[in-house]
């Protein structure tokens, strides 16, 4: 097994350099194939005006015109290309006759068409000689660190030929019909070169992107092995976990793993299925809050999550997905100042929309008619959920809404989250601190009598902001009878004081 898994590590980075050279070759072709075409443009216009072009680019042309003596035709000359002809006058302005200015730009134009030709053959020859392998039949971390070099060398010099027709600007639908469109050659070049971003864009194939971010997996943790950092240190033990994982494939029983999305910026992005969401009749995304970001509690803990839920739900009739989507930047508490981003709505606004748009390329994607899917918020993740529910259409294709431990989803009542407060539910632990945070109201008050008159008067005037303590930070409390979700039993969790020390572990323990 363990020689197979080599083999296949092999393959993959034998793949991902021969896509490299062909797409490096095939950008030459095609800025080559480019200056032909002005060449030739060039070549017809001369042919045209019965003008002979050399070998060296020059430009013969015959006598025209009156002279200002005896009248007699101008005597014809030959013209020199400029590859720059803006830095020179005209020849037209220093020649009366009148072929000599359209031999010149004849002239310049097949200068300038061989000097761009030249100029991108010096260019690829360079990155030709830059793709090549470590000698050996292994694949070590150094490899895939060069391997991420020389991507990055060929995605900036193919950026006019493959990388600006990405439709990044257009909807999951148009993305599905975009890459539907394409040539099977056109799509291994685009998985070569760019899997980072076909394995980000929603409305691309579950299978597709999956492939696309394996192979943006080796890239990356190339990548991160030649920094020292410890924020590229953490992000690697992560990547390292789910490649393990990727790799060690599921155990009988349990659905496959699919790598619907990866990347370094921000606190780290990935998006992981259990099951596959194309196929499946239920899907269900679960998005984590507070304190979520890519390291190696995220690939174990949080992954879990979704793979026991998708356990769980295929045992129970029709194929299900369940997807962990760390696609946005969640809030962390130990980043100081930068903790306050939990107290307002800016990430959640921000994730709110990349959840959005990647639920709709879920539902476009999904070849059944008409899944069942669920968004499943925790914690700081209810409000990126709430935030997404809020935008026009709500969620597309979103049938229920599930929040545990949820600060609050940024609306008074379940009625607003467009899919009728009957497919609202909510679970909240008595123990779990964050669902009893107070209200904006209450916590400016409180702040204040607890500053002027005591611990006790701070309590009386915030219950009487708040009556029936029913609002929440972020709007009205989702578990309160007012907001008119569907509360489901949950454990209570450990109390906050206990065994000697605090504890917010009710606020985790949802998913146990």
């Amino acid at each position: 097994v363990r020689g197979l898994r080599r083999l296949g590590t092999n393959f993959q980075y034998i793949y991902t350099e021969c896509g490299l050279l062909r797409t490096t070759l095939n950008s030459l072709a095609h800025e080559i194939k480019t200056q032909q075409r002005v060449l030739q443009g060039a070549l017809d216009d001369a042919a045209a005006l019965k003008f002979t072009v050399h070998a060296d680019g020059s430009v013969t042309y015959p006598a025209a015109g009156e002279g200002l003596v005896g009248g007699k035709p101008l005597a014809g000359g030959t013209a020199s290309g400029v590859p720059n002809p803006g830095m020179v006058p005209p020849s037209g302005l220093v020649a009366p006759n009148p072929n000599a200015g359209k031999a010149q730009d004849i002239a310049d134009r097949v200068a300038q068409a061989v000097r761009a030709a030249a100029d991108a053959d010096w260019r690829y020859t360079r990155i030709l000689r830059s793709l090549k392998a470590h000698e050996g039949l292994g694949v070590p971390a150094a490899t895939w660190t060069d391997a991420a070099a020389d991507a990055a060398a060929v995605r900036d010099a193919a950026r006019g030929y493959l990388r600006d027709a990405i439709p990044h600007d257009a909807s999951p639908a148009e993305r599905k019909a975009w890459w539907a469109g394409l040539t099977d050659e056109q799509r291994e070049e685009y998985l070569a070169v760019y899997p980072d971003r076909i394995g980000n864009l929603d409305g691309i194939p579950a299978l597709v992107r999956d492939a696309a971010n394996r192979d943006n997996l080796q890239l990356l943790m190339g990548k991160l092995e030649g920094r020292d950092d410890d924020d590229s240190a953490t992000k690697l033990a992560a990547l390292r976990e789910i490649d393990r994982q990727l790799r060690a494939g599921p155990r009988v029983g349990e659905p496959p793993m699919y790598l619907l999305g990866i990347g370094d910026q921000g606190n780290g992005r990935a998006i992981v299925a259990y099951g596959n969401p194309d196929t499946a009749r239920n899907v269900a995304a679960y998005v984590p809050g507070l304190n979520t970001s890519l390291d190696k509690e995220f690939a174990t803990g949080d992954l879990k999550r979704a793979r026991d839920l998708s356990i769980a739900a295929n045992r129970h009739g029709a194929p299900a997905a369940a997807i962990t989507w760390l696609g946005y930047d969640a809030p962390q508490s130990p980043d100081g100042l930068g903790s306050l981003a939990v107290a307002v709505g800016g990430r959640a606004n921000e994730g709110g929309v990349a959840f959005r748009e990647f639920m709709d390329g879920v539902k476009v994607t999904n070849e059944n008619g008409d899944p069942h899917m669920t968004a499943i918020g925790h914690s700081y993740g209810s409000r990126t959920v709430g935030a997404a529910a809020q935008q026009s259409g709500g969620i597309p294709g979103v049938d229920e809404i599930v929040f545990v431990g949820s600060p609050g989803v940024g609306v008074d009542s379940a009625d607003d989250l467009g899919v009728g407060r009957e497919h609202v539910f909510v679970g909240a632990a008595a123990n779990d601190i964050v669902t009893r945070l107070p209200s904006k109201e209450e916590a400016a008050v409180g702040v204040a009598e607890m500053m002027y008159r005591g611990p006790a008067a701070s309590y009386v005037l915030g219950d009487l902001v708040d009556r029936g303590s029913d609002d929440a930070w972020f709007g009205k409390d989702p578990a309160s009878e007012a907001f008119g979700a569907r509360r489901f039993e949950v454990g209570d969790g450990p109390p906050l004081i206990g065994r000697g020390k605090p504890t917010i572990d009710a606020h985790s323990e949802y998913f146990d």
